[in-house]
């Protein structure tokens, strides 16, 4: 799984996934769960995953739709 976002605020992990699930992309918000240890403060960031054949795919659907700057630095 590749990496794309990593961020606390829920709205932009939710308009990242639905972008790609739009486009038939597979993709899982990782640490959603520790959001019940951390007692919902927003404290621990969540990360959009991805496979890592589809992650050019996915970086530039994310890019075109002016998240580029939300990206992670690809490895």
């Amino acid at each position: 799984m590749h990496e794309l976002i990593r961020a606390n605020d829920p709205v932009l992990l939710s308009f990242a996934e639905s972008l790609l699930k739009d486009a038939g992309i597979h993709c899982f918000i990782a640490d959603q769960g520790m959001s019940i240890l951390e007692g919902s403060l927003g404290m621990l960031p969540r990360r959009l995953l991805v496979d890592d054949e589809q992650a050019d795919r996915a970086r530039r659907i994310l890019v075109d739709a002016g998240l580029g700057g939300e990206l992670r630095a690809p490895k």
